[in-house]
């Protein structure tokens, strides 16, 4: 009798500091699990395909050349001198990686913010033009990325006409060039990663509510006042997807400074790497290069949310 009325007390006592019937805790309890089901998949598709070749790529790069082994030839070691040797021997390459990346951020945000926001604010409920618009903003998608940095040899050669009209204006000495320089790799990161800086502010942009616009006008607001006050603080969750989405892939991109640049002063971190694994075989080297570019964008990115935030964009 004495068990029989202790759990009836509890039971009592659970209603009381829980008023929700047991058919809603019940319910609730089952979305619970059909939340876990629908996340499984993606965590060990995570675990496959992420979690597995980080811990790979980490092991890789703490092995050891053997004494007198032949080239390719290396044994597991806890070798932490390659993460010194590497970063010693190409930390100017790192830091003129981020520097291309953010000089391209910054000019892709320039460039696609404009484009955002006619298609997206200018041309709201002219659905023709703004799909036509967005069709030519994807569009490059459409051909391969090597082809799209190719044709940029081509818009920056000697012959063509950026060239020309910079020369006849006198920016450019006639014994200048734009090709295999600094300038051509940023174009070519600007371009490339172009949409992806675009088309998170469009899609943000499309969701602003005009009335807000609409009030700042007849509260007197000047239209650059609405656009700083209003427009640009509401666009700010696009402009941060944005900038992630361009900056984390212009940092360790590798083909726009292998087709555009001149592999000397221009080099990026990603060819560096590309170099150490596929011509030099330098496994651990790679993957140590490898390793210390994801810990030092995470760390940048980290960086970013903490300064910038996500509980006041979103």
């Amino acid at each position: 009798m004495t068990a029989t009325a202790t759990r009836r007390g509890d039971k009592k006592k659970q209603k009381l500091e829980d008023p929700r019937s047991t058919e809603e805790i019940s319910a609730e309890r089952r979305k619970g699990r059909m939340g876990l089901y629908l996340i499984l998949p993606g965590m060990i598709v995570l675990a496959l395909f992420f979690a597995a070749p980080v811990l790979v790529l980490l092991s890789m790069s703490l092995n050891a050349k053997p004494p007198g082994g032949e080239i390719g030839e290396f044994v597991p070691a806890l070798e932490f001198g390659n993460y010194v040797t590497v970063i010693s021997a190409y930390w100017d390459v790192f830091l003129r990686s981020f520097i291309f990346a953010l000089i391209a951020t910054v000019a892709a945000l320039v460039i696609g913010f404009p484009m955002a926001y006619l298609v997206a604010v200018r041309l709201r409920g002219r659905q023709l033009l703004q799909g036509i618009l967005l069709v030519l903003l994807i569009a490059p998608f459409f051909s391969s990325f090597i082809l799209r940095t190719q044709a940029w040899k081509q818009i920056l050669s000697d012959e063509g006409p950026v060239v020309t009209v910079l020369r006849a204006i006198a920016i450019l000495p006639a014994d200048g060039h734009l090709t295999a320089t600094a300038f051509a790799v940023v174009c070519g990161l600007t371009y490339n990663f172009l949409p992806f800086m675009t088309l998170p502010i469009y899609a943000n942009l499309d969701r602003l509510d005009t009335n807000l616009l609409e009030a700042s006008g007849d509260l007197y607001a000047s239209p650059l006042t609405t656009f700083f006050k209003v427009t640009l603080p509401l666009s700010a969750p696009g402009i941060f997807a944005g900038t992630l989405l361009t900056f984390i892939p212009a940092a360790g991109d590798y083909v726009n400074a292998a087709l555009l640049g001149n592999n000397r002063d221009t080099a990026m971190i990603g060819q560096v790497i590309d170099s150490r694994f596929f011509k030099i075989v330098d496994y651990p080297g790679a993957s140590a290069l490898s390793f210390i570019l994801m810990i030092l964008i995470l760390a940048l990115v980290l960086i970013y949310i903490k300064r910038f935030g996500t509980k006041e964009l979103f």
